[in-house]
């Protein structure tokens, strides 16, 4: 196997007529959770646990144990059964924290490169992982596998360190054009994201955290608070069967259709 060749972006011969129907479905579902954002006075507080079970569950995909009452336990000042356990909440803990600096960053700049630089730094401090160059773009292969998985034997080669740097700065590029529906946009960008798989981990937690900023970024939402690790952990086998098969002929409108039924569940 080979490291992965992404297509350039914006993803050609797209089957927009066969998406029509889950699309209606999908802008009316983000407008409706929109409105009742609009309504809350105070909508920090009030989702802030959803924000929380996005940090358990986004990390229980990549194999966190941790569950939600876990980590209001250990807030609380509970102590926590075992090693593992402490450090799972940890890593969980670090997500919410880059979820909220990532909010704080768009009220004074645009999303950038350096945002996401930022917000590995953060998710990978002091905990595992913390020796996988958090903060920086890779610059040598990784492959995904389970653990202990020579190359030979990986899954998936994302692509090599020598055209990474050329395909996130058209990634961005992407992410801040204007496509004819910024949903099919952000089911792109979150595949393209975990195909360039550009750090050396928390690749897949970083690729789902986009989600809420795009949405808010676009004014969609007027709050960065919409999830879809719920859907996708229930899911999982075919999230991951989804994106493996990207490059296949017909595989993104597969794709697109899969994430926009998780949008018009999650909402």
């Amino acid at each position: 196997m080979q490291p992965f060749v992404p297509e350039p972006l914006p993803i050609q011969n797209l089957d927009w007529p066969s998406l029509v129907s889950i699309l209606g479905k999908a802008n009316r579902a983000v407008a409706s959770f929109g409105g009742i954002l609009y309504g809350i006075p105070n909508p920090d507080v009030l989702l802030s646990p959803l924000t929380t079970q996005e940090a358990v569950l986004s990390s229980r995909i990549e194999g966190t144990q941790a569950d939600f009452e876990d980590v209001l336990k250990f807030e609380a000042g509970e102590p926590v059964a075992g090693e593992s356990r402490q450090a799972d909440i940890h890593e969980i803990i670090n997500y919410r924290k880059a979820l909220r600096r990532a909010n704080d960053l768009l009220k004074d700049k645009p999303f950038c490169l350096n945002t996401l630089l930022e917000l590995h730094d953060i998710l990978l401090k002091d905990v595992r992982g913390f020796d996988k160059s958090p903060g920086r773009f890779r610059t040598s292969q990784n492959w995904i596998g389970p653990n202990g998985t020579p190359i030979e034997q990986a899954k998936f080669i994302p692509p090599s360190p020598a055209i990474l740097m050329e395909h996130l700065y058209a990634w961005e590029k992407y992410y801040h054009s204007d496509e004819p529906d910024p949903l099919v946009q952000l089911a792109i960008i979150h595949a393209q994201f975990e195909i360039l798989h550009p750090f050396k981990d928390g690749n897949g937690r970083i690729g789902r955290m986009i989600v809420p900023l795009f949405l808010y970024e676009k004014k969609l939402l007027n709050h960065p608070s919409f999830y879809l690790s719920a859907y996708f952990d229930a899911h999982l086998e075919e999230y991951i069967a989804r994106l493996r098969a990207l490059g296949q002929p017909g595989s993104w409108d597969a794709w697109v259709n899969f994430f926009l039924k998780a949008i018009v569940a999650q909402a």
